[in-house]
């Protein structure tokens, strides 16, 4: 695991909201190497400078090596409209990141583990990002690879605002005719790191 382009300053931003649905959730706070702290307050985790906390996000694949690109729904905290690729979260306390995997892919866009095969964890890595004046994700984010073998896909109109399919490589050596999509920074840095390294 590696730091990449963790921001150790301070800045101030973003308040805990009491009556958000976040904040009856909790996280689980790390140390840099991933080392389980503590649960946390999912809400506070991601306000103010935030907390590191472990997370995930999901690369999905169709076997033409097409990635799978999800919109935030317009109705999430933070970076909301932007697509990420293909599913984030956060796994609970217990909780495998495969076993998280799965139950997202289910929750978000209706898939199952038979339509898909392969699913692994491939990297991880510790990042931090604000978000306008809204908040902060501070992540040490494994991330989980798998190929869809039945694309019929169901997404969650809460979670989920658009899907796309984009050749992979395409995406990530030619990032400008992209730009429109505005991608999840840690899809942005996942994705450099699996195909620069």
């Amino acid at each position: 695991m590696s730091v990449d382009d963790a921001d150790s300053g301070e800045r101030s931003g973003g308040t805990a909201d009491p009556d958000h649905e976040n904040a009856d959730q909790r996280v689980i706070a790390v140390e840099a190497d991933d080392t389980e702290r503590r649960l946390v307050n999912r809400l506070e985790a991601h306000t103010g400078d935030g907390i590191r906390h472990r997370a995930f996000t999901v690369l999905v694949f169709d076997p033409q090596d097409r990635i799978l690109l999800a919109q935030r729904s317009p109705e999430k905290r933070l970076w909301d409209t932007c697509w990420d690729g293909t599913v984030a979260s956060h796994p609970e306390q217990g909780q495998s990141q495969e076993a998280a995997t799965r139950e997202r892919l289910e929750e978000e866009l209706g898939v199952t583990p038979d339509q898909y095969e392969g699913l692994r964890v491939t990297d991880k890595f510790e990042y931090k990002r604000y978000y306008m004046n809204d908040g902060v994700e501070w992540e040490v984010c494994a991330v989980l690879k798998c190929t869809l073998t039945d694309t019929d896909l169901d997404p969650d109109p809460e979670e989920v605002g658009g899907l796309l399919w984009a050749d992979y490589e395409h995406l990530h050596e030619e990032p400008r005719l992209y730009r429109q999509l505005r991608l999840c920074p840690w899809f942005e840095i996942a994705m450099r790191r699996d195909l620069e390294d």
